[in-house]
């Protein structure tokens, strides 16, 4: 298991930051390898974020020094949505089938988690998120039918998008975590815009469906003080609380976003007026 720790920074020392130094902070470049459970371990509200792509073999999700824990889950909770072919999880003895779009929610306690692809050819891409908890939820299964819907925005700004909460209040009990995927229709290119802050909370964007050549411009720092970071497709960003997560495409494309910090409230957002931007 690869775990990359990233530390947090203060948005004082960011705002200095080349470009450079901005991607190796915030930006997940590589998050699916091929037979690898792919990690990041953010200081920031202690989320994990990362990609499991078994292809030739099973993958199991372990403890390690960095998580002082036995096994992985032993004070964690998890999230996983597939975006890759059909593919498999058993945990704890129990198999559950998770194919392409379809999300799982883990609780604290589980054991033993192994991740399985259908088929070596179009393999599985599990992208998990995990946060700290405090407390034991059953784990259940979620596809776009059961997760918790939200339709937002309109042609006119470019950001006619359909929001599909998995691991949410709705939808399932967690202790911190909240997870889901946003997927923006055609012709349609903005997310979080207007843009928002929550102090209360972290945020986490993996941007995928993307053509090889296709870039998002992911925008983020304090509101008056905009940076942005060009990414590309399965590459996800970090958000600290004090920054705006916001973005633009070439074109249409999907993310899956995560959040952990004080509360679970969606609605619970610091607005950020579009002349107040610098």
């Amino acid at each position: 298991m690869r775990l990359d720790v990233r530390y947090a920074n203060h948005p004082e020392d960011s705002k200095h930051y080349t470009t450079e130094e901005l991607r190796k902070h915030y930006l997940i470049e590589k998050v699916f390898i091929e037979d690898e459970v792919n990690l990041v371990y953010s200081h920031v509200d202690r989320v994990i974020a990362g990609g499991i792509t078994p292809v030739k073999e099973s993958l199991k999700l372990e403890g390690c020094k960095e998580l002082g824990s036995e096994y992985f889950l032993e004070r964690r909770e998890l999230g996983v949505i597939n975006i890759g072919g059909n593919g498999k999880i058993t945990i704890d003895g129990k198999v559950y089938e998770v194919k392409s779009r379809e999300g799982l929610y883990v609780g604290m306690g589980s054991k033993e988690l192994i991740f399985t692809s259908d088929d070596e050819k179009n393999p599985a891409k599990f992208y998990i998120n995990s946060s700290p908890a405090h407390k034991t939820y059953p784990t259940v299964m979620i596809d776009l039918e059961k997760a918790n819907k939200v339709h937002l925005g309109d042609l006119e700004n470019s950001n006619k998008r359909t929001i599909y909460q998995y691991v949410h209040p709705a939808v399932c009990q967690s202790c911190q975590l909240v997870m889901g995927m946003t997927m923006l229709e055609p012709n349609n290119m903005w997310n979080t815009m207007p843009c928002h802050t929550h102090e209360r909370r972290m945020e986490v964007y993996l941007y995928f469906d993307m053509t090889e050549d296709s870039k998002v411009f992911h925008l983020m720092g304090e509101p008056n003080e905009t940076r942005h970071i060009v990414m590309g497709n399965e590459q996800a960003v970090i958000s600290p609380s004090w920054s705006i997560h916001s973005g633009v495409g070439t074109r249409n494309y999907t993310f899956i976003w995560g959040m952990a910090g004080e509360n679970q409230t969606f609605t619970d957002m610091d607005h950020v007026a579009m002349n107040d931007l610098r």
